[in-house]
């Protein structure tokens, strides 16, 4: 089956796929992509009249099967894809649904990592130099990431996680040396164009999955050897204490969620502006109730309170990510009401 020359530009059939998936995916699929990329999508959505059947009907089909392609390769590798493409789409098409996605195949590097249990990989990586479990860790999943940094030795966290903030292009010469270094504990070895790894937005988002432990002894040592790096990373964040920069709409959406003993064993021991604007938001019933549980908790661990207050800090990013709260990141984000 030969491939349809499609008629539009990449960015018109890009405009037709985002309009084509409706405001709210839409919106969801903007989540994920660069402030350019978005205006320049959003001009060329604005630009676009009409679109016939065939236009819409052609640029979806193609859209499928790049979708298809990607989802075959990564499950079964580039052998596997090639065989199940060719039965569906014909050999001409799938040659050409391969060649197109070839470059981005050459960049997943370690992809072999982001497949492995965290327990595999930090065996893997427990003998390695800071240097390359930075490399290796800016390549995993951010779960991944999070959970291993939690378990390195306290003095090597802050310098693998500097190291992993201020990655930026990787050769492949060395990703090929780090690769052929785990390749006897791995099976899977790709090569590599350079690619963008690591930076400030990934370490930020690898903080937001660690415990609260080590939230606190990250930002507390980075802060001391690098103040303006952890107010980078933190700016992308959000951490318990930033619960005050909340509007009182958000904070009364997030206590509705949150269980009450969660509440009283995180307010145990946060510092007065958090009490503050939590109890304002309360009614005067439930805010005693609070207070009472407060007073009558004793001989409560720091990692309990740790805990609990991850708890609610997990709430919000929740409700975040649902579009159900808005919370502003950095000095210059304005929130329109």
């Amino acid at each position: 089956m030969p491939e349809k020359k499609l008629r539009l530009s990449p960015l018109q059939r890009a405009a037709t796929v985002i309009i084509s998936l409706g405001a709210q995916r839409a919106s969801d699929v903007y989540k994920y992509l660069s402030e350019d990329e978005v205006e320049m999508l959003s001009l060329e959505i604005a630009k676009m009249q009409r679109l016939s059947e065939e236009d819409v009907r052609e640029t979806m089909e193609d859209f499928y099967g790049l979708c298809v392609t990607q989802k075959v390769i990564n499950e079964g590798g580039v052998i596997y894809a090639r065989d199940v493409l060719e039965k569906a789409f014909g050999p001409e098409q799938a040659a050409s649904l391969m060649e197109r996605l070839s470059k981005s195949l050459k960049t997943q590097a370690f992809e072999f990592i982001r497949k492995a249990d965290y327990k595999s990989l930090q065996m893997a990586l427990a003998s390695e130099h800071p240097q390359t479990i930075a490399l290796v860790l800016s390549y995993a999943r951010s779960d991944q990431a999070s959970m291993i940094i939690a378990e390195l030795p306290r003095t090597m966290q802050i310098d693998v996680i500097k190291r992993i903030a201020n990655l930026d292009r990787t050769s492949p010469e060395i990703v090929s040396i780090v690769e052929k270094t785990l390749e006897r504990r791995f099976d899977s070895i790709i090569s590599a164009d350079q690619v963008e790894v690591g930076g400030v937005p990934y370490i930020a988002d690898i903080m937001n999955r660690v415990d609260r432990s080590t939230e606190k002894f990250v930002f507390d040592e980075l802060g001391e050897q690098d103040p303006k790096l952890a107010e980078e990373i933190r700016k992308l964040m959000f951490v318990f204490e930033d619960i005050v920069n909340l509007d009182g709409l958000a904070i009364q959406r997030f206590i509705r969620e949150v269980d009450s003993k969660d509440l009283a064993v995180a307010l145990k021991a946060a510092n007065e502006d958090v009490k503050e604007v939590i109890f304002q938001n309360m009614s005067s019933r439930v805010r005693e109730t609070i207070q009472t549980d407060i007073q009558y908790l004793h001989n409560i661990r720091l990692r309990d309170v740790e805990e609990a207050q991850q708890k609610i800090v997990g709430v919000i990013r929740q409700l975040e990510e649902a579009g159900e709260i808005v919370i502003a990141r950095g000095e210059g984000e304005e929130i329109i009401a």
